[in-house]
Parts: C-alpha cells; structure tokens; sequence
C-alpha cells in the first residue's frame, strides 16, 4: 500500500512510498484513512527540523490528524464508523500518563503517531487500539479532520479557565494571536461561550480569514494594528511568534490569563517591558502558561464544538478546510496558507 513518508533529520524526503500493508493485531481495529489534515509540525518534520523514526526503521510515516472509516468490526466499532486517533502515547512510567493524561507527560519520553518513533496515518489502511479512538458522528462528517486541532483549542481553554478560576473570574473579551487551523478554532469556540472575541494575525481586513473571523460575529484586526486593541481577560496566542508571546502579558487585564498554543522554535531574543512583568504582572494578578496536545475529555469536548460550531454557522465551517488533495500533491498542502488542508485518501 502507499502511504506518506519521510525519513526524519533529512530535509526535502517527504515521498509517496510503498510500504508493508498492516495487520491489525489482537484488540486493534482497521482503518481506512478518509482524509488526514497538514499543520506546521508536518511541514517542520519535512524540512528535517524536528520528528522521530520508530525504533530500527528509516522512515516515519506521516500524518496525526485523522479521520478515518473503520474497515472491519472489532473493539466495540462496526465497519464505516467514523473515527479520529488521539495523538500522543504513555510514557508508562509517570504519575500524569498513569492518571491517563499523557498530554501532561512527566518525563517526556512519549511517544507520537505521524510524529515521535510512532507511524502516523497517511496512508491507504491504519491500525490503532479502540481506546486511542474517537467516535465522529455522522452529522459532523469531513469536518471531523479537524478533531485534532480542536482538541487542542479545547484543552487551552479549559486550562486557561481552571487558571483563571484559582480567584472569582468572569472573562468577557478575549484576543486570539493567529488565524490558521488552531486560532480560527480558537476563536469559534470562544464565540460559542458568549465572548467578545478579537483575533489578530497577518492578512489583510479584507482577506478570506478576516471574512470567516467575522463570520463567527468576532471581529479581526491585523496584527501591525494590534496596538489599538485595548486589553483583553484572555488571550490565546496561536501564530507561533515568539514576539507576540512576549506581548501577550502587556494585553491583559488584572486577573487576566494569557495562553500559549504556538510554537517558535528560531534562535533570537524578544523582550517584555521591565514594569509589565515587574509591576503589572504582579498588581494585576496576571498568569501566562503553556499548553499541548489534548486530554481525552478534551477531544470528547472538541467533537461536541465542532458540531455546534457546524450547527450555528454551517456556511462557514464547510469553509474551515479549504483545501483537499490527493496523497500525492502533498506540497500543495504543505504550501498552503489558508486555514486547513488535508490530503485525502478515500
């Protein structure tokens, strides 16, 4: 069978190649991959800058966010119900991955499927243990490739409200960093909560993402203008830009929570005003922290959004994906700038 791979460290490898095709083991269930989405950790591990082979193999088969259609009955699925696959795998030695929350993996010696020294699920036929599955209901459909980046978004949020409810806190406004697959999820979701939502990021007022930002009835600023915004009880940064984490303290207000989703690995410095971190961080009880990957409950949580989020603007989520191709125009996706694209491959 064909499936996408790439031989991790080495830049430019990304290939459609043949591969063994799987056997589903004793509790495991056959896949059948629909449509696997494409995000800036794959276009990372294609350029040789991050990801893992599994051990004694050469090259990592791609792709970690799923939708699939179960090709046989087993482990309480019947064939063509549609799934997606959590992501990340116990560690198996530490008390967060015994408690069942390897998102919050101790030692950090998890394991990643389409990621970390554990194939991922582009390709023509996939096997995964019923526990790692999550159910997609049919009304959702091909949205249901966005499970993954929405578990993300599910799990910031509901992290940045245990935060900020260690004190009374009822946020009204928020700012998201960033309109790619998390930031526009981001902010859906939080319009879905009754929030003023701004979201900031590099395209014009008039472009495509500007539209489907105002299309959830938040509003969209570009970030040059992000001075005029006023300040915010959270914000959520997912563009990736360590200057803008570095802002993201100097937006809130007393009491507020800044999260981090984004992810900027370039060498540099950035800088934060000496009194916001000593003086407004402290009077104004302000908290920033770090978030990744997803809790099971937080993928539960993301499929229930992602249908209301259908449910309330069905226009505009038929617009979240808004490029599909074959496996093999594979750059294609990896170029694209919009807000999600998939490869599919059924």
């Amino acid at each position: 069978m064909q499936a996408l791979v790439v031989t991790p460290g080495a830049a430019a490898t990304a290939r459609l190649a043949d591969v063994f095709e799987p056997r589903a083991a004793p509790g495991e269930v056959l896949l059948r991959p629909l449509e696997i989405g494409v995000c800036g950790t794959d276009a990372e591990i294609c350029a040789g800058l991050f990801g893992s082979a599994p051990k004694g193999e050469g090259h990592l088969i791609l792709g970690h966010e799923l939708l699939a259609e179960v090709a046989a009955d087993g482990g309480g699925f019947a064939a063509g119900d549609l799934v997606a696959a959590t992501v990340r795998r116990s560690c198996r030695r530490c008390a967060a991955c015994a408690a069942g929350f390897p998102d919050a993996c101790l030692t950090g010696d998890y394991l990643e499927r389409g990621i970390t020294r554990l194939h991922g699920f582009a390709s023509e036929l996939a096997c995964e243990r019923p526990e790692h599955l999550v159910p997609i209901p049919r009304e959702l459909g091909r949205l249901g490739v966005l499970a993954e980046p929405a578990s993300v978004c599910a799990r910031a949020i509901r992290h940045a409200r245990s935060i900020g409810g260690r004190q009374p806190w009822e946020p009204a406004r928020a700012l998201v960093l960033g309109a790619g697959a998390v930031g526009m999820l981001a902010t859906f979701f939080l319009r879905l909560e009754g929030l003023e939502v701004l979201t900031a990021s590099r395209e014009g007022a008039g472009s495509d993402k500007a539209e489907l930002v105002g299309a959830s009835g938040a509003s969209y600023l570009p970030v040059s203008d992000l001075e005029e915004s006023g300040d915010f009880d959270l914000v959520v940064e997912a563009a990736g830009s360590g200057e803008l984490m570095a802002r993201a303290l100097g937006l809130l207000r007393r009491n507020g929570v800044a999260c981090i989703l984004g992810i900027d690995g370039h060498s540099g410095q950035v800088s934060v005003d000496r009194r916001t971190l000593g003086v407004d961080v402290v009077i104004g009880n302000r908290a920033l922290f770090g978030s990744v990957n997803a809790a099971r409950q937080d993928w539960a949580r993301a499929v229930e959004l992602l249908v209301e989020v259908g449910t309330r603007w069905p226009d505009a989520a038929t617009r979240l994906v808004g490029l599909r191709v074959e496996p093999g125009r594979f750059q294609e996706a990896f170029d694209y700038t919009g807000v999600k694209a998939t490869l599919r491959f059924a």
